[in-house]
């Protein structure tokens, strides 16, 4: 991967962001002090404007004027009549041109310095870029020591070297245009989810359960427990651990609201209300908010892997939806999901992932416009084993009814049904957590459960419809010797239960196939992982 410059965007500006250019940028009389007790604090005369703004502003339709840019230096021109920087805030891959007379230029004024620029902006006689700053004073806020720093001007470094300095990453180009494609797809996520009515839902960091069953958890202890006898009792007087999941904690939130909505309908039918409470009541029990509920946040697995497709901290986007009896309902939310986000990333990043699918995964854009022009294939877990079966190719794990896939497997599979997202349903009972629900099938066992899995990576979804039913629920419990720390779990099947499912997709997966990057650990910030824990 390379630290591209890219050139410059032709696009025209969004209406709103040009009307917030030509409002800063106008040259409109300043206010005037309003007649009060209280003085208003004195308005800036500085007008800073994020460099997207500029790049992308159409001339014809915005007013010039002085302003102030600030960011860093990506590299300095000198010429005999003329000085030449561009200079960059991280709000957009591309620079802004500051074009300067030669006496403001000083020996800290050098590739990776931070600096102020006060001047005029206007239209730019070049064709790669609309705007540009005539600079009438240059400030060094931050010299950059040239020799020392790690990232060079013109080099192009790969991203397992960028990888050491995590404090120095964000300067890369390629970094760069990651946390921006990462902000807009975690804008676009929260959009989805409120768009369709689901409600957010801060679920726990620290909990005292392990919702896969896996036992790869973090256990936390306060730093004096560690130091002292192993007879103290906990902090929080049970084992905590960090979350691998929010499920359990989304179920919670899910019951109890969904309970209320079928109470209140049931007593609308009845006519236990009068007319003016049914008026005041319908509108709000019709929303899914009461119904559906997401979280987004930080999960936690204790596995000792380093592969290019695990971390040990990773963000998790996770949907819980009551009143569903079909995992067809879990699968389309998946897909619908996957679609508009990716969708709405192509459309706001496209500079930003261009540089990507250009000099990293050169395939990867038309793949990606494949597939969000066709449905999803499903296949059942069985189907998917005689697949793996009758495959010309040898693995290393045997594929066997009853084993769980593998990467190999999983992306054998998806190389199969045409290089296309894939999901797999209806897995073994006994390869499953306790809380999916049972499918009462023969002679092989099964459960309602599914995964999506995407080309290159594999798994990058999992959900299932959920156990409502507290005899099933009651009897794999106590199989399993759970059902003392999970009578909770048990209560919530008692007091108003009802048909509900859901589903987790990880972040950085889904970052690392839509943009075609090989390491999971170059799809974010700060990569934790066995072994290494850096900054």
């Amino acid at each position: 991967m390379f630290d591209i410059c890219m050139e410059k965007r032709k696009d025209v500006v969004h209406d709103k962001q040009r009307q917030h250019f030509t409002a800063a940028c106008g040259t409109g009389s300043s206010p005037q002090m309003t007649s009060t007790t209280t003085m208003k604090p004195k308005p800036s005369t500085k007008t800073r404007i994020p460099a997207k703004f500029l790049l992308t502003a159409d001339p014809q339709h915005a007013s010039v004027g002085r302003a102030v840019q600030t960011g860093w230096v990506r590299s300095v021109r000198s010429q005999k009549e003329v000085l030449f920087l561009h200079i960059n805030d991280g709000s957009s891959l591309e620079h802004l041109q500051v074009v300067a007379d030669p006496s403001l230029e000083n020996r800290d004024l050098t590739f990776g310095s931070a600096v102020e620029v006060q001047g005029k902006l206007v239209k730019s006689p070049h064709r790669m870029q609309n705007m540009e700053l005539q600079a009438e004073t240059i400030r060094v806020v931050g010299p950059c020591d040239i020799w020392s720093f790690p990232l060079k001007m013109k080099e192009r470094h790969p991203l397992e070297y960028v990888r050491q300095f995590p404090h120095l990453r964000c300067r890369n180009n390629t970094l760069g245009s990651l946390l921006r494609i990462r902000s807009e797809a975690t804008a676009a996520i929260h959009s989805f989810f409120q768009d369709n009515g689901y409600v957010h839902i801060h679920t726990p960091i620290i909990t005292s359960n392990d919702c896969e069953g896996a036992g790869e958890l973090f256990q936390i202890e306060a730093s004096s427990e560690v130091r002292e006898s192993a007879e103290k009792t906990h902090f929080f007087n049970v084992p905590a651990f960090l979350t691998v999941s929010g499920q359990l904690h989304l179920e919670v939130m899910a019951g109890p609201l969904g309970a209320q909505r079928l109470i209140l309908q049931k007593s609308i039918r009845n006519q236990r209300w009068s007319r003016i409470g049914i008026m005041q009541l319908a509108a709000p029990l019709e929303d899914k908010a009461f119904t559906h509920v997401f979280t987004f946040g930080p999960t936690f697995r204790a596995e000792n892997s380093q592969s290019r497709r695990h971390l040990a901290e990773f963000y998790m986007v996770e949907a819980e939806l009551s009143f569903t009896e079909s995992l067809q309902d879990i699968m389309q939310v998946m897909e619908d999901l996957f679609k508009t986000v990716t969708s709405t990333v192509l459309s706001k990043c496209p500079r930003d992932v261009e540089l990507f699918h250009k000099y990293v995964s050169p395939a990867q854009k038309d793949r990606l416009e494949q597939i969000l022009k066709n449905k999803f294939v499903t296949i059942t877990y069985s189907e998917a084993v005689e697949i793996l079966k009758q495959a010309s190719q040898t693995f290393t794990f045997k594929p066997e009814w009853g084993c769980d896939l593998q990467t190999e497997h999983e992306k054998y599979l998806v190389k199969h049904c045409g290089e296309v997202p894939v999901f797999v349903i209806n897995y073994p009972y006994d390869l499953k957590p306790f809380y999916m629900r049972d499918n009462e099938d023969g002679p092989q066992h099964t459960v309602a459960a599914v995964d999506l899995l995407v080309p290159g990576i594999g798994e990058l979804c999992g959900g299932s419809l959920r156990e409502e039913r507290l005899p099933f629920l009651e009897s794999r419990l106590q199989r399993l010797g759970l059902a003392d720390a999970y009578q909770w779990y048990l209560d919530l099947r008692k007091f108003g239960s009802v048909p509900h499912g859901g589903f987790g997709m990880g972040f950085e997966r889904y970052l690392q196939y839509i943009l075609g990057v090989d390491n999971i650990k170059d799809v974010i910030p700060f990569p934790r992982f066995s072994h290494s824990c850096l900054l």
